[in-house]
């Protein structure tokens, strides 16, 4: 019997080294694939901040080239001024023929329906009206902070 159980005990004294290569190994190469995965993470991470420097630079090229050629054209004659103002004078115009449609509505509803301003206001700034001023207000004024949240 004992040398049944030191046989036993030699075989597996003899085999333990290699057990334990064999765990050793095994934890090893989970390191490595856990290494590899992270390191596939920061290249993805490396190739987004790539991709959104690509697209900064790309839209301050295209400024740049605006601005030059804007200055190139020299910028001091009466057509170049025309030429600047269209928008803003488009945008004023506008403007002021959607406050006089709104005030004539409201005249209306106040003077010849009767309607007190408290029912008359709420009427004019409906949700159509409302839409209009958030892309009108959007456009003007928030465009820039907005393209920075758009997807590519």
């Amino acid at each position: 019997m004992l040398t049944l159980i030191g046989s036993l005990l030699g075989f597996v004294s003899s085999a333990l080294p290699d057990l334990m290569k064999l765990l050793k190994d095994r934890q090893e190469k989970a390191h490595q694939l856990l290494i590899l995965d992270r390191q596939i993470e920061q290249m993805k991470l490396g190739h987004t901040f790539k991709i959104d420097e690509l697209n900064l630079s790309a839209d301050l090229e295209e400024k740049l080239a605006i601005l030059k050629h804007d200055a190139a054209l020299g910028g001091d004659t009466w057509v170049d001024k025309l030429r600047a103002s269209v928008r803003p004078v488009i945008t004023y115009a506008f403007f002021g023929l959607f406050s006089i449609c709104k005030c004539c509505i409201l005249y209306i509803l106040i003077f010849e329906q009767k309607v007190g301003v408290v029912h008359a206001v709420p009427q004019i700034w409906d949700t159509d009206t409302q839409a209009l001023f958030g892309a009108v207000m959007g456009f003007w004024f928030g465009q820039r902070a907005i393209a920075r949240f758009r997807p590519n």
